[in-house]
């Protein structure tokens, strides 16, 4: 760490001093990301110097790495001989990725500096729906035939490794692109030289249809440990694969949606420094509305039961311990469901074992809540029994009624194809806290007799 504050302040004081040259040649000891890092922290004015300095090979890497606001810059500036230096040497998914977040005119400007065959990859890939298999795959990967030997393949592989995104993985196909199978680098280097691809390669392929939504691929990955993933369409033809690195962006994007949402807000993909100030209230304030309507309902039980508060005032006291611990219950189940849904440990046939689960949980902590809870009051209110046994009562009923909820609401959400997350904490509490105030009055009622 010290080593790189060092760096740091080198870098710093050679562009206080202008020296432009210099801090280009030291930018070039760093790698891509860390390069890209430090020239987006500099004034729009620094960052066209610095890179139109840097080489050929090495500005399109740091172009795929920097904000989009940056990279809008730079398209903005840049002649269109420079531009398309970037385009031709930029991985396809991130060249995809770029064009998608550029206003329209820059978009222009990119696809006529791009190469025919260029073009007609990225028009391909534009195809494909947001967040689908087709739009985060890459078309540079190594096919092999079936028919070829392994020196045949080893020498394919060298000749066009530069253009490829991973080589360690190869997909073998046959005369009209079909998979067939997959073979590794290492099962080539070390086999027979006299033997076929067909002999040495696993026809047993896992791979993922070019509309499969992201967050299943994702699922893909992690169940299976792999390091690409092949993409076919309906006819089988292999039409791109999609690497690690890609799906960890992915993975970070499905979850960062997920957390906006359990946090009831509208999902948004720029950075939270470079989203307006407009755009941050108008992805609140749906949700706060929509809660603030409901949280209505919980006010007119409230209202209903006015005269129970005339008469036993000291019930109003328990009320937010009431719904603030069943939200909190059912907030817990929730997550942990919604969680166990994202990885692929739950599906929505097991509702039932997960309801059964959570009864059995929320009985171990109502037990415990509502004993915790009636040696306080005994001590705090001795002789008021009823009272005692009405908190202590609902409590418990409280809990079983908010893990239930949190459970199923999530699983029900996918059922009729909407986003699990978006049951999760502030939705879940609003309909707990008017369950729960209906039982505890209920109860109240029962008990005290109001």
């Amino acid at each position: 760490m010290e080593e790189k504050d060092q760096i740091l302040e080198e870098l710093n004081d050679l562009l206080e001093q202008k020296k432009y040259k210099i801090l280009a040649a030291q930018l070039q000891e760093l790698n891509e990301f860390d390069i890209a890092a430090y020239l987006d922290e500099l004034t729009p004015e620094q960052v066209l110097v610095l890179f139109r300095m840097l080489p050929k090979d090495l500005s399109a890497d740091v172009f795929s790495e920097m904000g989009i606001d940056n990279q809008t810059r730079i398209v903005e500036s840049i002649s269109a001989a420079e531009l398309n230096d970037i385009v031709e040497n930029l991985a396809m998914d991130d060249a995809v990725d770029m064009i998608e977040e550029l206003p329209a005119n820059l978009v222009k400007k990119v696809l006529q500096s791009a190469t025919a065959d260029t073009r007609k990859i990225i028009n391909q890939y534009l195809k494909y729906p947001d967040n689908s298999a087709g739009s985060i795959m890459t078309a540079e990967y190594i096919a092999l035939k079936k028919w070829m030997s392994v020196p045949q393949a080893l020498k394919y592989i060298r000749e066009h490794a530069v253009d490829s995104e991973t080589i360690y993985t190869c997909y073998v196909t046959n005369y009209q692109r079909e998979l067939e199978g997959v073979v590794t680098l290492k099962d080539l280097v070390i086999s027979d030289p006299d033997k076929g691809l067909e002999e040495l390669m696993d026809d047993n392929v896992i791979s993922a249809y070019t509309m499969e939504d992201q967050e299943m691929v994702a699922q893909t990955f992690n169940k299976y440990d792999l390091l690409a993933l092949p993409v076919v369409d309906l006819e089988n033809r292999v039409v791109g694969i999609i690497t690690v690195d890609d799906m960890v962006d992915v993975m970070e994007q499905e979850a960062t949606e997920d957390i906006e949402k359990m946090a009831a807000l509208s999902p948004s993909e720029k950075p939270y420094l470079s989203t307006s100030v407009f755009t941050l209230a108008k992805n609140r304030i749906f949700w706060l509305l929509f809660l603030m309507i409901s949280s209505m309902l919980t006010g007119h039980l409230l209202t209903k039961y006015e005269d129970a508060f005339a008469v036993v005032p000291l019930l109003v006291t328990f009320i937010p311990m009431m719904t603030g611990t069943g939200g909190n219950a059912g907030s817990q189940s929730a997550t942990l469901v919604i969680r166990g849904m994202t990885v692929g440990d739950i599906k929505t046939g097991d509702f039932l074992k997960v309801w059964w689960k959570e009864i059995r949980v929320a009985f171990l902590c109502g037990v415990v809540l509502a004993g915790v809870n009636f040696i306080r009051l005994s001590l705090q209110y001795p002789g008021k029994t009823m009272i005692i046994l009405t908190v202590v009562l609902s409590m418990f009923g409280t809990i079983i009624i908010a893990k239930s909820i949190g459970c199923l609401l999530p699983i029900v959400a996918k059922l009729i194809h909407v986003d699990p997350a978006i049951m999760a904490s502030p939705l879940i509490s609003t309909i707990v806290d008017c369950l729960s105030l209906l039982l505890y009055f209920q109860v109240a009622c029962v008990l005290i007799g109001l």
